[in-house]
């Protein structure tokens, strides 16, 4: 009798695991299929308001149908489309804000250097992480020393007489 309660626990344990959902914190690397987000629609074709007045044509370079998301993304939130070109100068409206960030120096591979340090981070963090029964965050699992309790942070600066918006319900 003790041979079927165990294959039944075992079942509902296996059909239990099989029910988690990682969601889009899980730090494994894709497989090796398409990338359906590098597909991009084209822009429609437009015809010109005068034939007589035709741009000369530039082998190699952008065509007018050609989409560009972030500049489009830039437009319609309002912003400047000739920001975004490398070529040309800071506004004078950002001025400030970059002699700022950039008054200790700013090394030229940072976002390398940040993803190197983060990897090996997560690695010496989650060497572990991998020898589990059961699918678990492992976002959470990585980060939880380093996240800040919204709870603690809130009460904290109410107490310190600062205004604080509502915060979720603690569950």
């Amino acid at each position: 009798m003790r041979l079927p309660r165990a294959i039944l626990a075992l079942t509902f344990v296996v059909a239990v695991a099989g029910c988690s959902n990682p969601g889009l914190r899980n730090l494994d690397p894709p497989g090796e299929g398409p990338d359906e987000f590098s597909v991009l629609p084209v822009k429609p074709l437009t015809q010109p308001k005068d034939y007589a007045f035709l741009p000369a044509p530039t082998p190699g370079a952008a065509n007018l149908t050609d989409p560009n998301p972030k500049a489009d993304a830039v437009v319609a939130l309002g912003g400047n489309e000739a920001a975004l070109n490398p070529n040309t100068s800071i506004p004078s409206s950002d001025a400030a804000l970059v002699n700022a960030s950039g008054r200790y120096g700013v090394p030229a591979n940072t976002r390398q250097v940040v993803e190197a340090d983060d990897d090996a981070f997560r690695k010496r963090r989650g060497r572990w992480t991998g020898l589990r029964l059961f699918p678990v965050d492992r976002y959470e699992q990585v980060y939880e020393r380093q996240s800040i309790d919204p709870f603690t942070e809130t009460k904290a600066a109410r107490g310190a007489g600062l205004e604080t918006p509502s915060s979720p319900p603690d569950e």
